[in-house]
């Protein structure tokens, strides 16, 4: 008889529990509505409080019925039921993992409008590139972060994990030497992630040359660094090299930027008509940023003479146009105005006395 009773009223404690848990869906459902209908009338008026809401929407809602079913079933389910202390532990990690997830939601999206903001008003200085990469990597570390605390605060809502953390803690020394050897690639990766940033040796949009490849950096994370190549491939690096390895930086102060070709010509060709010509295009082009332009004759060996033509431009991209457009042109104008300047190799025949 007494088993009957015992089941009787295991079987009401769910059925007032699946009701706690109804209760709790009708009141995160009311808040929902309510919270959608003032974002509603306010979206029009601004478009971060509709891009918020649109990113909030899934994790506020989750952390909303959690609580509220918590607080529901923690009302109306005794405590002395053997199954409320698993439902409790439960309900208490999904909220801590739930509540991680909304905190780095929100962090994201403050730190996006942050860029946001400075790219609006300066997108292409170095200031303004070395601020994005110090904003994407604060962004980074405080995910990461958040994630550390919600995993070591699930962990330690066990009794038993809590006493081995005490224990731990206190032969600290000898795992703290474990760990650095064991993560010593990790950390030290970590760690270069970090002094990147606020160093200021690379900024994401930077163009570099490394290992003989031309790209811009693109990506900076806490453990490596993605440069976008030209030709559409990525280099992907450890944060270390650029703590440990030069590199070559034509953005470092300034995107401005000197370029060069050199032709090798025949001795014939009139340097002053080809100074001329030179000048008549890139005074025609776009991308000269008219701080530098020059040709001289800089070398007379092997039988030709190198000219020089220097210009200035006000990116890499410009300059690269540039050059391509005075080699092309200057090669054509040679070939059809003066074909005697274009090299040749000349060969002396002694007829035998």
């Amino acid at each position: 008889m007494s088993s009957l009773v015992e089941l009787e009223a295991e079987v009401v404690s769910w059925v007032e529990t699946l009701i706690a848990a109804v209760v709790a869906a009708i009141i995160v459902a009311a808040i929902v509505i309510a919270v959608r209908f003032v974002a509603g009338q306010a979206r029009g008026r601004s478009a971060w409080i509709a891009d918020l809401e649109r990113r909030i929407r899934l994790p506020g809602m989750a952390l909303a019925f959690v609580i509220a079913a918590w607080v529901v079933c923690a009302a109306y389910t005794p405590s002395t039921l053997s199954w409320w202390q698993v439902l409790e532990r439960a309900l208490l990690i999904v909220t801590v993992v739930v509540g991680a997830w909304l905190l780095s939601t929100l962090v994201t999206f403050g730190m996006e409008r942050l860029m946001q903001h400075d790219l609006r008003k300066d997108a292409t200085s170095p200031e303004a590139r070395r601020r994005q990469t110090q904003l994407t990597v604060l962004n980074r570390l405080a995910v990461v972060l958040l994630g550390v605390i919600a995993v070591g605060v699930v962990l330690f809502s066990f009794p038993e994990v809590r006493a081995v953390g005490t224990s731990i803690l206190a032969s600290a020394g000898v795992v703290s030497i474990i760990a650095g050897l064991a993560a010593q690639s990790t950390l030290g990766n970590l760690i270069a992630g970090v002094q990147i940033a606020f160093t200021d040796a690379i900024r994401v949009g930077d163009v570099v040359v490394i290992e003989d490849e031309w790209g811009r950096i693109g990506e900076i994370n806490l453990s490596y660094v993605v440069v976008y190549i030209w030709d559409e491939r990525r280099l992907i690096l450890p944060c270390t090299y650029f703590t440990s390895q030069p590199v070559e930086s034509w953005t470092r102060r300034s995107d401005k930027i000197l370029g060069t070709v050199y032709m090798d010509l025949d001795w014939r060709v009139p340097v002053d008509a080809v100074r001329e010509k030179f000048m008549q295009i890139i005074e025609g082009a776009d991308t000269w940023d008219r701080r530098a332009a020059s040709v001289l004759v800089t070398g007379s060996e092997g039988g030709h003479v190198t000219l020089r033509f220097l210009m200035s431009s006000k990116n890499s991209d410009d300059q690269w146009d540039l050059r391509c457009l005075v080699r092309e042109q200057i090669v054509t104008w040679l070939q059809q105005e003066h074909p005697e300047a274009l090299p040749v190799s000349r060969v002396v025949l002694d007829r035998p006395q």
